[in-house]
This record gives C-alpha cells, structure tokens and sequence, in this order.
C-alpha cells in the first residue's frame, strides 16, 4: 500500500525538522521490551533490559502504554507523545506538555484506541481510564528516560542532529529528492510533486498545501512512520543515518599509523558529521577533537562543507581508501 503526500514549491520552506527525546523514550521501551527489533542497539538491550523489568514492576503504566501505543497499522493514542518543537527541546520541557494533558482528552484517545482493539486485562483497563492515567504515564516515561535513557543520550542526540544538519541542508539547496535519497527504500521522490511511502494497510493521499512536513529522524526505528491526522503536524519519521550503538572500532593498522584517536574519527566519517557532533560521538573533548580533524584535514583525510552555521566534515576518497585498506 502507498500514502502518497503531494507537496508545492511553498512546502520546502515551511518543512522543519525536530527531535524528541520524549518519542525517542518511547520507541526505547518497544525495543527493550522486544516489541521492535534490537538491531544495532542489541548489545545496549543487554545491558539494560535488567534494569528495565525492574522499572516495570515498579511502574505498571509502562506496561499499559504497550495497548495504546505502538500498534503498527492501528490507532494510537498522540497524548503521550506531543509534536516536537525543535532540535534541542529538553525532555522535561516535553515530558511537562504530556502531564498538560487534560484527563478527558487522555480518555477519549484511549478509548478510540482500545474500541480497535482485542478485549485488554482487567487491571489495564482500570489504569487507563483511572483518574490519574496522565500523571502515572508521565511518572513512568520520567523514571525510564531517568534510569536508562539519559546517559546515552548525548551520543544518540549527536546521531540525530547529525542527520537533520545534512539532510536539512539538502532539502534547502537541492530540494526533495536530495533530502529524501537514501531516507529509507520505502519512501520515493516523484518529479510530477509527491512523495510516495510504501506503508499502512491501504492507499492513501495528502497534500501538503504549503504547510511543509516535519521530518523526524529515530534511533531506535528501522522503518518509516508517518503522522497525517490532524492532530499533529503531518510529519514523517525515519530512521537516522549513521545509527550505531557503540562509537566504531577503527583497525588495528590505522590506528598504528593516525593513532587510536583520529583513526576513530575517520572511521566515524563514512557519514558527514560536524566537529561537536564527533566529540559527542566518540567521547572526546571538543578541543581534541578538532585537533584531530585539524590533522585530518591537512593531510587530505577529510574535506568540510558549509552547511548554514555549521560544517559539515566527511571522508575524501583518499581516506575512503585508506579505511577500506585497514579493513580488508
């Protein structure tokens, strides 16, 4: 099935992209309780499912939020995950527009969701449409960012904020089909105006109609979501490029001959990233770190580009080939 989103000159301008460390929670928690796959973050489950299963048992509304969220190809409640407002939104900043959420909104999407749904168990039900629902979603959402989120958080924001600096600049300087190549293979660029995402259980269209699209890149989804209803902006979510639990290994013979640090920032360079997003990236100081891409870029290693504020540094061909050479 496609959803097919026609888009106006107009809608280029208007497009923003954001990042949510409040959506990004929740997608966490599918993948730690195996409703998404693992993937590259298998080695990061591991290590914190423990410490997940104790939080659950000590916050019930984690579980229930499995019912009213996440449900690929149904309903889904939006309380509990507002439309992100920029790239650098805290998340007690998002977590406090959740715990905003009148009681009767946060009733009437649940109920819309669970009407599509299987009978649930008794105890879910009454946590669901109990009078403090909001408040023990939040709670929960609040302890699990707390306990397990917040400390990988600065590398999974540079991943994100890495993404959107590129491909924001794309969409400015180059258009649709730059912004969206190489996105995901389920979303396509048509010259005749529209986006077609091949998702969902039936054939759908939208227009734009100069509103632009939010464009919201994930850590932890390996598939290309949309928001098209009216409660949201329409937006589109996506996998980042360059997504990677740990920083990458660099090999033994390139280390040898950079040193362990710049050969990790050149290895990390197969996608373009800005010297903060590096440091952030591999755990280095921001000083150190553009030592290194100083170094790298006198000898060849790494060219940068002008993307608006920032610039954005990638590999040559020559350090292409000098990566590839220590991998082989």
């Amino acid at each position: 099935m496609v959803f097919r989103i026609e888009v106006t000159p107009q809608d280029v301008a208007a497009s923003r992209f954001a990042i949510s460390p409040l959506i990004e929670t929740m997608h966490a928690q599918w993948v730690l309780e195996g409703r998404t796959a693992a993937g590259v973050h298998r080695r990061w489950v591991e290590r914190r499912r423990g410490p997940y299963e104790e939080l659950a048992r000590r916050h019930p509304a984690l579980r229930a939020t499995a019912v009213i969220s996440g449900n690929m190809g149904s309903a889904n409640v939006d309380f509990i995950a507002p439309p992100p407002s920029g790239t650098s939104v805290p998340f007690e900043v998002e977590l406090a527009a959740m715990r905003a959420t009148p009681l009767a909104v946060a009733h009437r999407e649940i109920s819309a969701v669970l009407a599509a749904r299987p009978p649930v168990p008794t105890e879910v039900r009454e946590l669901l449409f109990g009078p403090d629902v909001v408040r023990l979603i939040a709670d929960a959402f609040e302890a699990l960012w707390t306990r397990i989120l917040a400390e990988s958080w600065p590398r999974f924001h540079a991943i994100l904020e890495r993404d959107v600096v590129q491909r924001a600049g794309r969409l400015v300087t180059a258009g649709w089909g730059a912004a969206l190549d190489d996105l995901s293979s389920q979303v396509r660029w048509h010259e005749d105006g529209h986006i077609a995402i091949m998702m969902g259980q039936r054939d759908e269209r939208h227009r734009l109609g100069g509103k632009g699209l939010l464009f919201l890149p994930s850590v932890f989804t390996a598939s290309v979501g949309a928001y098209l209803e009216e409660a949201w902006p329409y937006a589109l979510l996506y996998p980042a490029r360059g997504i990677a639990a740990e920083p990458p290994g660099a090999g033994a013979g390139l280390a040898t001959l950079l040193g362990r640090s710049r050969a990790r920032v050149l290895t990390e360079l197969a996608t373009p990233a800005t010297t903060t997003h590096l440091a952030a990236l591999l755990g280095q100081s921001l000083g150190g770190t553009g030592g290194h891409v100083a170094a790298l870029r006198g000898a060849g290693l790494i060219s940068g580009t002008r993307t608006g504020r920032s610039v954005l540094y990638a590999r040559t061909p020559l350090g292409d080939a000098l990566v590839a050479g220590s991998l082989a």
